[in-house]
């Protein structure tokens, strides 16, 4: 063969005519074949199965940032676009090539490569075929590597065999490959699953079968994703304590960030679909529709809020449920799943009697800590609040109950114990039996827990042991074999025999228990119950990446590091309308508490608004004055009435604020500090030196009013940045110049994982479950007089994908004012750039922010509590082995429910 050869598919069948001859023989292929897609391997068993080395370089939707961020980060990004088309359609029409190609794959045969969409965009294709007698002919055209492209498209193809061509074609095909990275092993073990993949009946699986089927080809595994090792675990620990016990009670106190939602919802999915019954979602108001949006978007699943003003439920597509009957519509969800507000529970409503008058199959309190005990000064006083009176009732009206919780050693360890007495409701196997167990008085089991007391007489060991009995599944075989010698089954949770009634063996295992100082420490009912993963154990692990933070503006930074700002220590100076504002602001509430008792809320309302930003203490003075509702708040009972009557004294007060506020020499300095640091302020080292706006930035606020008048100043003054607003149902869009565009979220989020949008204000009503590892840099406009949500915040950069090693953190408080006495006193604390939040509670007293010196106090006094009862709570998944990623490998599944059967279970309505 000599001499240029010009194909047209309109003359000829290209892959008769062409690739078949060429190919026939060949030793080798090397192909530049323009984008990625699962279809580039419709050829294989055919031409190209029996070529000793294949080589093909393409296209990606891959990011160089992506490409930096890990391996796993690219597995992610690749089969997302793997996954484009869909597996149930590919595995019924294309079974055999998949079968072919993982064989090939696996054996080495073939090696597929791809660029990186910035690096370059590959829209030439050519290839270089040799054949085993050292002849090489070359050829380049509009035609994709599909079958498609060479048997039924209208492609155009020239061949040239010139040693001259060859090396060309060759010299760009070795450029790109030296570009390139593999194909992750991720895309192979999906190419090997889609080729066993079948659907499956329920009745077919194992309860432990049931998350893999379920999950496998929900839209986060369809995304690339998948729930990480510890969340699959707990789902794990969930189908061993439904089998060991018939039933579940755990408390999930992993902390800030490491993802509860999923683990709890996954458990949640997978009890619903065995049958279990009605599951009910419990949680603070404003993280109704952030469950059923984390439902929807990530696990693909059905859910019903209910909408506590309109007495009705709405679906996960935003369709109201039209009800005639009123509070007794709550026991008639659309849905098998439903998500209701704790504020119903905290204000006695209708409801409460309705949602107790029922059965369920699963419960889950997200925000546990807010079922609580007031004790008083003695500790001897015992009050329950209404949540925690509620759910005590509850307990023993569910089968199956998972409650979330901040880290539960909070200001009074004795509060983990009220969650665990909680869930002992109706399941004596958590703590024991009232009155005979020792394990259920905080002050009596915490030494022993700690190990502080330990026990070296077997007949003490057996009254510590007899309620609740350990399962047999416990790790400790002498655990396992005093049931045996007691010939107990695991559904016995107590037992009445004395130490002296035993049996000589069992006698002789406690003999030996007693001898282990360390047996309580490491065998409780508390760990049993408590699942603690803590981010730095997890980063120890490798399961989590290690992301310093930088905190701005850093006290010890040299004068002039921020030219942008007028600071006075670590706060901003502020201008006299303000200063006259937030005066007015403390007068007012002080004349409201001569007259009602919600003057305190108001004062933390009121100040924690105005410490916001200008518009937003502007606005909330105004809502107040007009009596309109304020957004964002959670506990507005009596706040109401407060307002229905104020005094002229009162009103002037507020008036003063918006006058003030409005005026136009009253320029807000958090603006100012926003713009120096996004378009000015560089950090990073070269070449990443970069300003944050280039770096990606999120703004977070508490308040819609803030989060929109800085994003809405943002684009005004830089009309060429798109500006995102991430708030609540209705509220989020695009900022261009001076235009608003109302987007929905989900948009947002693929925009921000694309690097197409750079700047996103968000509120922290939309925290939960936002991923933006492609932000590297984040501004707290205002602080939440709560750790925990500062954590939260954080935690939407700091997580797995974040591609630079340290991010770096602005917090905005106004000099002189109640934000900078409580940053102050938290700021000093802060632990370590890997873990700032470390030594912090995750809510802080109103009565110690009232007190700069009783909040250093109490703080101190938390600390050493938390040193010396943390490792006690966290012992049983400090090891590699109580987090296992090898295990629940859920994406490998072949074995798939059918999603009609899925959803018509789940849309099963009360």
């Amino acid at each position: 063969m000599s001499g240029i050869q010009r194909f047209s598919s309109r003359r000829q069948r290209l892959d008769k005519e062409f690739l078949a001859k060429r190919l026939e023989g060949a030793v080798s292929y090397r192909r530049i074949a323009g984008y990625f897609r699962s279809s580039i391997f419709e050829l294989v068993g055919e031409e190209i199965g029996d070529i000793p080395d294949v080589r093909i370089v393409c296209n990606s939707e891959l990011d160089i940032a992506d490409i930096r961020v890990s391996q796993a980060a690219r597995e992610a990004a690749l089969k997302e676009t793997w996954n484009e088309v869909s597996p149930a359609t590919e595995a019924l029409l294309y079974r055999d090539k998949y079968r072919k190609l993982y064989e090939l794959l696996r054996k080495g045969n073939v090696q597929v490569r791809v660029v990186p969409k910035d690096r370059v965009f590959l829209h030439g294709k050519a290839g270089v075929i040799e054949r085993a007698d050292g002849s090489k002919t070359s050829f380049m055209g509009s035609i994709n590597e599909s079958k498609s492209a060479f048997a039924d498209n209208y492609e155009i193809l020239w061949e040239d065999p010139s040693p001259e061509a060859v090396a060309w074609v060759d010299e760009e095909f070795e450029a790109l490959w030296a570009d390139s990275y593999p194909l992750p092993d991720a895309i192979i073990e999906e190419v090997e699953r889609v080729a066993k993949r079948h659907e499956v009946r329920f009745e077919e699986l194992k309860p432990e079968d049931v998350p893999g089927a379920a999950m496998v080809e929900s839209p986060l595994y369809r995304a690339g994703e998948m729930l990480q090792p510890w969340q699959r675990a707990f789902v794990s620990i969930f189908l061993q304590h439904r089998e060991t016990y018939g039933k579940v009670r755990l408390l999930l106190a992993d902390e800030v960030g490491v993802g509860k939602t999923l683990s709890m919802a996954g458990s949640a999915l997978v009890a619903s679909l065995l049958g279990d019954g009605k599951v009910l979602i419990l949680c603070p108001s404003t993280l109704t529709f952030q469950w059923q949006t984390e439902l929807k978007d990530r696990l693909g699943i059905p859910s019903a809020v209910w909408l506590s003003n309109r007495k009705c439920w709405q679906d996960e597509h935003g369709h109201i449920i039209k009800n005639t009957q009123g509070a007794a519509a709550i026991k008639r969800c659309p849905s098998a799943i439903a998500i209701v507000s704790q504020g119903l529970i905290f204000h006695k409503a209708d409801e409460c009697d309705e949602l107790l008058s029922l059965y369920y199959g699963t419960v889950v309190l997200d925000e546990g800590h807010k079922a609580r005990v007031s004790r008083g000064i003695s500790k001897k006083e015992y009050k329950p609040n209404n949540l925690l009176t509620f759910m005590t009732r509850l307990a023993k009206r569910t089968k199956h109950m998972v409650i979330g919780t901040a880290t539960p050693i909070q200001t009074e360890v004795a509060e983990l114990w009220d969650l665990l007495n909680l869930l002992n409701e109706g399941a004596g196997f958590v703590m024991g039996r009232e009155f005979t167990s020792k394990w259920r008085n905080c002050d009596d089991a915490l030494p022993i827990v700690k190990g502080a007391i330990t026990f070296s007489n077997p007949a003490d060991v057996w009254e510590l042991l007899k309620t609740p009995l350990p399962p047999s599944t416990e790790k400790d075989e002498r655990l396992k074999s005093l049931r045996m010698t007691l010939d107990l089954a695991d559904a016995h949770h107590f037992s009445d025999l004395n130490f002296h009634d035993l049996d000589f063996a069992s006698q002789m295992t406690l003999e030996d228990i007693a001898s282990d100082k360390d047996f309580f420490k490491n065998n409780n009912p508390i760990l049993r119950h408590t699942v603690l993963r803590r981010r730095d154990v997890l980063e120890d692990m490798g399961l989590l990446e290690r992301v310093e933070v930088d905190v701005h503006p850093d006290p010890k930074a040299p004068l002039g590091s921020y030219p942008g700002l007028t600071l006075d220590g670590i706060g901003l100076m502020t201008n006299h309308p303000f200063n006259m504002a937030y005066q007015a602001a403390e007068e007012f509430t002080a004349l409201l508490s001569q007259r009602t008792k919600a003057a305190g809320f108001m004062k933390n309302l009121l100040l924690q608004r105005i410490c916001s930003s200008f518009a937003a203490g502007r606005s909330t003075a105004q809502m107040m004055l007009d009596k309109r509702t304020i957004e964002d708040e959670e506990e507005l009972e009596g706040l109401e009435n407060a307002l229905d009557s104020l005094t002229d004294k009162e009103a002037d007060c507020l008036r003063q604020i918006v006058a003030e506020l409005g005026r136009q020499e009253a320029r807000d300095p958090k603006l100012s500090a926003v713009n120096y640091f996004l378009v000015e302020h560089r950090t990073g080292p070269a070449p990443e030196n970069k300003t944050w706006a280039e770096h990606g930035c999120i703004i977070f606020s508490q308040y819609f009013d803030t989060a929109k008048w800085v994003a809405s100043e943002i684009a005004r003054t830089h009309p060429d940045q798109v500006v995102a607003v991430y708030a609540g149902a209705g509220k989020s869009g695009l900022f261009r110049g001076e235009e608003f565009s109302t987007i929905e979220r989900e948009y947002i989020k693929g925009a921000v994982k694309r690097h197409e949008i750079k700047i996103v204000v968000a509120t922290d009503a939309a925290c939960e479950g936002l991923n933006l590892q492609t932000l590297g840099t984040l501004i707290n406009v205002d602080l939440p007089w709560n750790p925990s949500k500062l954590e939260q915040r954080l935690g939407r950069i700091k997580r797995f994908g974040q591609a630079r090693r340290t991010v770096d953190m602005l917090n905005l408080v106004y000099a002189d004012t109640r934000d900078e006495k409580v940053y102050s006193v938290l700021s000093s604390r802060l632990k370590d750039k890997f873990d700032i939040f470390g030594s912090l509670p995750d809510t802080l007293d109103d009565e110690w922010i009232e007190d700069q010196e009783l909040m250093d106090e109490e703080l101190d006094k938390y600390i050493e509590r938390r040193q010396a009862a943390k490792n006690a709570f966290e012992i049983r998944y400090q090891t590699r082995e109580s987090v296992d990623p090898g295990k629940e490998r859920w994406e490998l599944c072949s074995k798939v429910l059918a999603r009609t059967e899925l959803l018509e279970r789940l849309n099963e309505g009360w």
